[in-house]
């Protein structure tokens, strides 16, 4: 079995996420212990690969406001899905929390690499506002398939809020993730790989679950976080996160260790088949009824 297939969160596994993913009392400290996948993560070495530098025109200077323009570019996005109560303010949301967070631990200097990470930060929201700016102009054949089945999904209102957050998330994570990291590297100008800085981040990660799902239930879905079984959903939530996120070094670096067009073409069709098979299943899952109470509650909890 190759080691790719081995990190392949199984049907079961994800199912058991899903289910259980939602919000308990938010966690004082921002950084918790480690998961049960980091022993196992922290020892699965990344694949010796060449520093390239970084040739791209977003955030070249790998200034610290590379960030705060995204984040300013998130908010003014979100203001108006969540005036208008669409399905997309779901994960508009939580990407905004999530990079105030890497804005927070750049600040604390968690991370080793500062302008990687702000590189990386601002190029994988430009993905994100890509595809969504395509999708909403009538762009379908620049919308790749794991984000056509999330945002379809969004605009038939046929997921629950949780079924939204989690279409929207495996597109950007397990579909456009792998490109971001190729595409700025996977490796230091001195030889260090950047993965120690990737798998870092998965602890902060864990912080997020529960003030994210209870504010995702008190803005948008009440059903957001109808599941409330104690620290153990957030631990499912954080074991397929770890999953998906180890998944999408192994792809980067199919990427970025292709050495011909038809190694490329074949690591391209590995991610878009992985991710849009998550979605399929993800949207199979986690349908929704009527999306009628939860409209009505956002009209008047949504900004």
């Amino acid at each position: 079995m190759s080691l790719r297939a081995a990190l392949r969160p199984t049907v079961g596994a994800l199912a058991l996420a899903l289910a259980l993913a939602s919000a308990t009392p938010a966690l004082a400290d921002p950084v918790i212990g480690p998961g049960p996948l980091d022993p196992v993560i922290e020892v699965l070495p990344p694949l010796p690969a060449p520093y390239a530098p970084y040739t791209g025109t977003v955030c070249r200077s790998g200034s610290d406001t590379c960030i705060a323009k995204v984040i300013t570019e998130m908010k003014g996005r979100l203001y108006e899905l969540a005036s208008t109560c669409q399905h997309d303010a779901i994960f508009s949301l939580a990407y905004l929390r999530v990079t105030e967070n890497v804005q927070a631990a750049q600040q604390q200097g968690y991370f080793s690499d500062r302008k990687w990470l702000n590189r990386v930060d601002a190029v994988f929201a430009g993905l994100y506002f890509d595809v969504m700016d395509d999708w909403h102009a009538g762009r379908l054949a620049k919308v790749p398939r794991a984000w056509k089945i999330a945002l379809q999904a969004e605009d038939d209102k046929t997921m629950t809020g949780l079924g939204n957050f989690m279409l929207a998330m495996n597109a950007h994570i397990n579909r456009d993730f792998p490109h971001v990291l190729a595409e700025v590297g996977l490796t230091a100008r001195n030889g260090r790989s950047h993965k120690s800085d990737h798998n870092r981040y998965n602890k902060r990660l864990d912080s997020l679950y529960a003030p994210v799902f209870a504010e995702e239930a008190r803005r948008f879905d009440p059903s957001f976080d109808d599941i409330d079984i104690g620290p153990v959903e957030e631990t499912a939530a954080g074991v397929i996160m770890r999953g998906w996120r180890e998944m999408v070094w192994r792809h980067a670096e199919m990427l970025a260790l292709s050495r011909t067009p038809a190694q490329r073409r074949n690591a391209e069709k590995e991610i878009e088949a992985y991710a849009a098979g998550q979605a399929m299943f993800i949207r199979g899952l986690l349908r929704s009824g009527s999306s009628a109470k939860r409209d009505a509650w956002c009209a008047d909890h949504g900004v």
